[in-house]
């Protein structure tokens, strides 16, 4: 997906969970870039940015998907980009959170980007052309204690969007995902907790929680994100995974070379355990 030259129309490209962080960020981006952008709220946002038209969406409810995707064909014809961004955290032990709970987590971080996937898909495959960028984790490649249910949700979405890719190539569609690690945004404080928490992990968990608080201090800004999105979005010959900043690349490369006990001593090490 090259750049738009500057007689033909502005690709258009549809960010989910655009009011703040990497979502605003890339929505931002992508407008720089030349596109028309859509961007997506659940919550209305606080502040909107120049140059992005803003709609509702709940990426939990079909019809409000169907809306959001009815309203960008309305106005514009056509869609070229999808950025699956909108999701929410939780820090947890694995055993404190409830069934119902987990299955809400799923719902947006998962459900909601294949939801969003579907309702484009059949646009992008009548056009022959087509992208869709899928915000995943460096937690969907290394899962994290106390993040059990969350790197679940991105391991699901990296298996997902990997076969995905192999389906729709045929018809000029590629899907792709992009890993950042910690990220200063305001995803620290939408993060759930668990419903159930349990004493026993009530140390450890907090040891987890720290180290959280301590390594957004120094994270990749959302922009950091925010441009490999776009890179993606436009790469002619795109990678299936692109790492996001400095230290998603770091640990990647790590998992991939250093031996798995002492990968997992040092995990262990860092989160106090």
């Amino acid at each position: 997906m090259s750049r738009t030259s500057p007689s033909a129309p502005p690709r258009v490209a549809l960010v989910t969970g655009a009011s703040a962080g990497i979502g605003q960020a890339t929505a931002l981006a992508l407008v720089k870039a030349g596109y028309r952008v859509f961007g997506t709220y659940r919550k209305s946002p606080q502040r909107k940015s120049l140059g992005i038209d803003y709609l509702y969406c709940d990426v939990t409810d079909d019809a409000s998907v169907a809306a959001a995707v009815d309203e960008v064909l309305r106005v514009s014809h056509r869609l070229d980009l999808l950025v699956n961004n909108a999701g929410i955290g939780l820090v947890a032990g694995a055993e404190e959170s409830s069934v119902e709970q987990a299955k809400a987590l799923f719902d947006v971080n998962l459900f909601g980007a294949i939801r969003m996937t579907q309702a484009v898909l059949p646009v992008m495959r009548r056009q022959k052309a087509g992208r869709i960028v899928n915000l995943s984790s460096i937690l969907g490649v290394i899962p994290s204690p106390y993040s059990a249910l969350y790197a679940s949700t991105k391991h699901a979405m990296e298996g997902y969007f990997e076969s995905l890719d192999h389906e729709v190539r045929a018809f000029g569609v590629r899907a792709v995902l992009v890993e950042p690690a910690y990220t200063r945004t305001a995803f620290e404080g939408n993060v759930l907790h668990a419903d159930r928490k349990l004493d026993d992990y009530q140390s450890a968990r907090s040891r987890a929680e720290e180290h959280l608080r301590k390594v957004m201090q120094d994270a990749d800004a959302a922009e950091t994100v925010a441009d490999v999105v776009v890179r993606a979005a436009q790469d002619p010959n795109p990678q299936l995974r692109y790492t996001a900043g400095s230290v998603a690349k770091r640990v990647s490369m790590l998992r991939r070379f250093v031996p798995a006990s002492a990968f997992d001593k040092s995990l262990r090490k860092q989160l106090g355990l």
